[in-house]
């Protein structure tokens, strides 16, 4: 069950991220994708800072959403 919700808070992590750092999503896969690894790095960065989710729904969706955008971000830089 906790696979399932990875991959719900992940596709909506990626969506969220899309339409903020530019207006459309990337598919399901995509978003899957983005928001995943948006997780870890938004995970990441959160604990640099030494801030943490405490593991609940909507503190592992604003965590994965911020690694989304940081993560769509870098991309953007990369591609110019």
């Amino acid at each position: 069950m906790n696979f399932l919700y990875f991959i719900l808070i992940g596709a909506a992590a990626g969506w969220l991220g899309g339409q903020f750092m530019k207006g459309t999503g990337f598919g399901l896969l995509g978003n899957i994708v983005v928001g995943i690894v948006g997780g870890f790095l938004g995970g990441f960065l959160f604990g640099l800072l030494g801030m943490s989710s405490n593991g609940g729904l909507m503190g592992s969706l604003v965590t994965a959403t911020v690694g989304a955008i940081v993560l769509l971000y870098i991309v953007k830089l990369v591609k110019k």
